[in-house]
């Protein structure tokens, strides 16, 4: 039996397509990659603010925001927590923390340290 010369690389054009496919999908996904990357840093960055700003006032979270290539853009006191928005490219995060008293034994003659830690944070918007 012979085949017809008509359908001799047929394949050809479907491969193609196939392969098509593929680029246009490894590039969609490096993409998101570099969205969810870039909120993780933003997040790092407003996390690290907010720390600084409870342990010792707005230019020390100015500080650590710009150490993690972000610009502070809001800075908000009440009472012992501090919330900070941060903006790092085009992404915005924002966090808080809580400055507390720690009651312990003094560690070679230095008093305990005061603050407590991240209390929470999130991304405006989400």
């Amino acid at each position: 039996m012979r085949r017809s010369t008509s359908e001799n690389g047929q394949v050809l054009p479907l491969m193609l397509v196939l392969l098509l496919v593929a680029v246009v999908g490894a590039l969609a996904l490096a993409r998101l990659a570099g969205v969810a990357t870039e909120r993780a840093a933003a997040r790092t960055a407003a996390d690290a603010a907010a720390l600084a700003g409870a342990a010792a006032g707005r230019p020390a979270a100015e500080a650590a925001a710009s150490a993690n290539g972000a610009r502070l853009t809001q800075y908000r006191e009440r009472g012992a927590v501090v919330e900070v928005v941060v903006r790092r490219s085009t992404v915005e995060a924002a966090a808080r923390a809580e400055r507390v008293s720690v009651r312990s034994t003094r560690v070679g003659g230095a008093p305990a340290p005061t603050l407590a830690g991240h209390v929470g944070g999130s991304a405006p918007g989400r």
